[in-house]
């Protein structure tokens, strides 16, 4: 039953404060309208304290007055419709549409705030999902129902290559049932367009649902923006039986709107001011994704966050990195060398990337490739740090070869165009061109077999004898 209250006893930016209330309950929905205006702002039960009910306002508090306006508890949790026809469609962070096409018109409402997922019911994830992009399907897949994370920093190329993963995200062998759900949280109105645009041109918009919170909008509204999005990502992955990519940029906007909320709410405030509860609250979004064993659909999450000040130590990533299956890195170095994309391979990792690769998934080969390729590239830093001290003419002939396959390595390999979308096979055969480079005996990580198979016979090098 609705209930009406006609004052509001304390206003703190986004947050409004009543007294007196009974019969409600958290996570409520409630309409304020003021007198003066037909416009009715939406808010949120946040907090309960007695017969104190805390609100949190996704519209601005402006004009709002302690006795000027009308509050009515509705009742029912904060649901947005939902329906196949959201493909194709944008919505801003509370679920409207955006785009001129009009409301969605649906039988079905979910709670944006989902419902966990029993840990028993979830499945494995396997097979890979092919992004196009040579660094992260060959050296840190990223497989269906997984949840990993792109660290980047301010004013790296994390725009571009989230639209690049847009434009070519596929499944192998099964890509009529994939979808793409992208939020962008905090974005000016040129990144925005700059997605819409990108989409539209690769005609990729008819399986991709946007929800797009800008940086003037309200904050609170940053808050229910990932989780609209996500609730979309559940009904299609799990009612319409779709494999669904999820990328949302920016983490870090939403989480300072988090501490920017909780500092409203007078909440005690833990590392660098965020609150206490931020890394079950991040909890809450990530663990949304995966598989279930009674559902063919999936839900792989790919979140973007910008690191402060490229610090990886700082909350926001080092608590994305408790709950995520790896993280990809990009490195500000690479970036001003202008190689796109600036993946740092050597941070980067994807924790279930041996169960989703290999024969019956990619290519037999795929794994002791990688370890090679980043075994050598490792070797190349330590070279590098070694040259910087006596100069590259004075290094050893083989310490030459590993500088020369690093800048092949970055140039060909880890650079390509935002545009050029690379096949797994074509990703394998260029790293193993690329090891050509080195003398066969570097190779210590591969089989004489593999090296047999696979690696190019117009090999550069001559060497007698593979030593193992």
């Amino acid at each position: 039953m609705k209930k009406e209250y006609l004052k509001i006893d304390n206003i703190n930016g986004s947050i409004i404060e009543i007294d007196d209330v009974d019969d409600v309950f958290y996570g409520e929905v409630v309409n304020i309208k003021e007198e003066s205006s037909d416009e009715i702002k939406k808010g949120k039960v946040v907090k309960l304290d007695e017969d104190k009910a805390t609100i949190q306002v996704f519209q601005s508090t402006t004009g709002l007055a302690s006795d000027n306006a009308t509050t009515v508890f509705t009742g029912k949790s904060f649901d947005i419709p939902e329906s196949k026809e959201v493909l194709g469609r944008i919505f801003n962070g509370l679920g409207e549409p955006i785009d001129g096409g009009g409301n969605l018109y649906s039988g079905e409402e979910k709670d944006i705030d989902g419902a966990p997922i029993n840990p028993i019911s979830r499945q494995y994830p396997r097979n890979f999902v092919q992004t196009g992009i040579s660094s992260i399907d060959v050296l840190m897949t990223l497989i269906r129902g997984q949840k990993l994370p792109i660290f980047s920093g301010n004013g790296l190329s994390h725009n571009q290559l989230a639209a690049q993963i847009v434009k070519q995200a596929r499944l192998t062998g099964d890509n009529e049932d994939f979808a793409i759900v992208f939020c962008a949280i905090g974005v000016k109105h040129d990144d925005e367009q700059f997605f819409r645009k990108t989409f539209e041109e690769a005609n990729v918009m008819d399986h991709v649902v946007m929800y797009i919170n800008y940086a003037n909008d309200p904050v609170a509204e940053r808050n229910s923006a990932p989780r609209c999005a996500l609730t979309t990502a559940e009904y299609l992955a799990f009612e319409e039986n779709k494999n669904v990519l999820v990328i949302i940029s920016d983490i870090t906007a939403y989480a300072e709107a988090l501490r920017e909320i909780s500092s409203a709410r007078e909440e005690v405030p833990s590392r660098k001011g965020y609150p206490g509860y931020m890394y079950s609250d991040f909890a809450s979004l990530y663990e949304r994704a995966g598989m279930l064993k009674d559902s063919p659909g999936s839900i792989t999450f790919l979140p973007i966050l910008t690191m402060p000040n490229d610090d990886i130590t700082h909350p926001i990533p080092d608590l994305t990195g408790f709950i995520t299956e790896g993280q990809i890195v990009l490195n500000r170095d690479l970036e001003q060398q202008s190689i796109y994309p600036p993946i740092d391979i050597l941070p980067s990792l994807s924790r279930l990337m041996k169960d989703g690769i290999g024969e019956g998934f990619t290519r037999e080969d795929h794994q002791d490739l990688a370890n090679q390729l980043f075994a050598a590239y490792s070797r190349v830093m330590e070279v590098r740090d070694l040259s910087q001290i006596m100069g590259e003419d004075d290094l050893s002939e083989l310490d030459k070869k590993y500088m020369e396959f690093g800048r092949e390595f970055e140039n060909r390999f880890l650079n390509q165009s935002f545009d050029e979308n690379r096949s797994i096979i074509e990703s394998l055969d260029l790293g193993w061109e690329l090891l050509t480079i080195l003398p066969q005996t570097e190779l210590n990580r591969l089989s004489p077999e593999l090296i047999e198979k696979y690696l190019p016979k117009n090999t550069r090098y001559t060497v007698e004898a593979f030593n193992g």
